[in-house]
């Protein structure tokens, strides 16, 4: 079993955000959640992480309803990655990554060998053992985002969820970054803006508009020009290199022109 939503709905404030979502994904694999701004995303990830309660539906870990599931044992077994993360205390990054055993310490503290264990794993899964009595301050936004997802594997998770995780890095700490998500012995739930990197590095994805679910698949099922026109309102060219059996996609200035009658 793993993280799943069932028809999840979520009414914040009187707005419907997410509405009837479902998402089953298979342990180990890489699903990345589409859409425009205001879709549903991070709402959806707000769900499957437990900090919120859906309105109608349930989300649910090895079958156990979430809600029912005290917050230590779903942090555990889920770690979440948001958009950003800072701070202006001189902290290294092996503290930075330490703060991921916090939910395995008991009462009377924790396993001091385990714990060291966990955080020298994380730091060499995320290539990050050279700089592990570096501070925070001074990382780049790609060393961050490493950071991040290494204090995240420290909790020793078997999900990982993310939210925009490649916003505000350059082209090749995007790639880095998924490409190490990746690799990475979890089930990870990404929420992405950028179509071809989706392609490139999810095993799935979802696509929402306006907190509903369009379309859901492989990316060379459901990222068709006929699906990014309607979802995003633009124009697309998709192209499958078969050689290497990855698909790229080639967008056109402009809105679609909307038919007058």
């Amino acid at each position: 079993m793993t993280l799943r939503a069932d028809s999840v709905t979520w009414n914040r404030g009187g707005a419907l955000v997410v509405d009837g979502v479902t998402v089953t994904p298979e342990q180990g694999e890489t699903v990345g959640l589409l859409g425009p701004n205001g879709s549903g995303k991070s709402s959806l990830l707000r769900l499957l992480n437990g900090v919120v309660r859906p309105t109608a539906g349930v989300v649910t870990l090895d079958g156990d309803d979430l809600a029912a599931v005290r917050r230590k044992e779903i942090a555990r077994a889920v770690a979440v990655v948001s958009q950003h993360a800072d701070t202006d205390v001189d902290i290294t990054v092996r503290d930075v990554v330490r703060l991921g055993r916090i939910p395995h310490r008991g009462t009377f503290g924790g396993n001091p060998t385990a714990d060291d264990a966990a955080v020298a794993a994380a730091l060499a899964h995320t290539g990050l053992t050279s700089k592990a009595d570096r501070l925070w301050h001074r990382l780049s936004g790609g060393e961050k985002q490493r950071v991040q997802i290494a204090r995240a594997l420290a909790q020793e998770p078997r999900e990982l969820l993310l939210d925009e995780p490649t916003n505000h890095l350059d082209i090749h700490h995007q790639l880095e970054l998924l490409a190490l998500v990746t690799r990475l012995p979890v089930t990870s739930v990404i929420a992405l803006h950028d179509l071809n990197l989706a392609a490139m590095f999810c095993d799935t994805v979802i696509v929402l508009k306006e907190g509903r679910v369009v379309a859901g698949g492989t990316p060379a099922e459901v990222l068709t020009a006929e699906l990014i026109a309607q979802v995003y309102n633009v124009r697309a060219e998709v192209l499958i290199d078969q050689a290497k059996g990855r698909l790229s996609i080639l967008f056109e200035p402009g809105p679609i022109p909307v038919p007058t009658h």
